[in-house]
């Protein structure tokens, strides 16, 4: 193994233990995230860490700035409204043309999603709820033929992963995500591409409204 293919990978598994702890809240919002620090407690050298460090920045889950370094991010207004209105365009796109090709076994996959949703969401299990919810929009569209979008579209869900937790930390906005998703199923099912996708569509735009209005609470 090269040292830069050793760095890299180092790197990556740095990105994913800390995107964890900031989406779980170990480091919240203005935390400030120190290269020397986090290359000590991860035992590492401080190369790996930087990348690292850049990778959450082009995801927006850190800032980092010349003064201060790595900062945690706040809760962006702007960046909520471009990644949901962009997800309410895209989506139901992917839907439409993934459904018409729908078997059995996707809908026995979505229903196996939705299972360990309900679960997650029944003991507030906060790690694993934007990670379902990812795993289940992107199940939708499997079998669109639509490959840029998909990619883009997974880029906005782990974006939107974040976010997710905050609005799904109400007990009210979890009941109606399960339903929601529930009657997804039921449309999917029914090969009803017209329905499905302007709920779902109503769906992204539910949790938009949702998000604005606790981040207004928090200002």
């Amino acid at each position: 193994m090269t040292p830069r293919l050793k760095h890299r990978t180092l790197s990556a598994a740095i990105v994913d233990q800390l995107r964890l702890a900031i989406l779980n809240g170990t480091h919240p919002a203005g935390t400030q995230l120190r290269q020397d620090a986090l290359a000590e407690a991860y035992g590492v050298s401080r190369i790996p860490v930087r990348e690292a460090l850049f990778q959450l920045d082009a995801e927006g889950l850190v800032r980092i700035t010349p003064q201060k370094g790595a900062i945690v991010s706040e809760l962006s207004v702007g960046e909520i409204n471009d990644v949901f209105e962009l997800r309410a365009i895209l989506e139901p796109r992917l839907l439409e043309r993934s459904l018409p090709a729908f078997a059995d076994g996707d809908l026995v996959l979505l229903e196996d999603i939705q299972a360990r949703f309900i679960a997650a969401t029944s003991v507030r299990d906060v790690a694993q709820f934007g990670i379902l919810n990812a795993e289940f929009h992107m199940a939708l569209y499997r079998h669109a033929d639509l490959p840029r979008t998909q990619v883009i579209v997974a880029s906005l869900l782990q974006t939107s992963d974040r976010y997710t937790r905050v609005q799904l930390s109400n007990a009210a906005a979890m009941a109606v995500a399960v339903a929601e998703h529930a009657e997804l199923i039921t449309l999917c099912r029914a090969g009803d591409k017209e329905g499905a996708c302007g709920l779902l569509k109503r769906h992204i735009e539910t949790v938009h409204r949702d998000l604005l209005r606790v981040v207004e609470k928090g200002t």
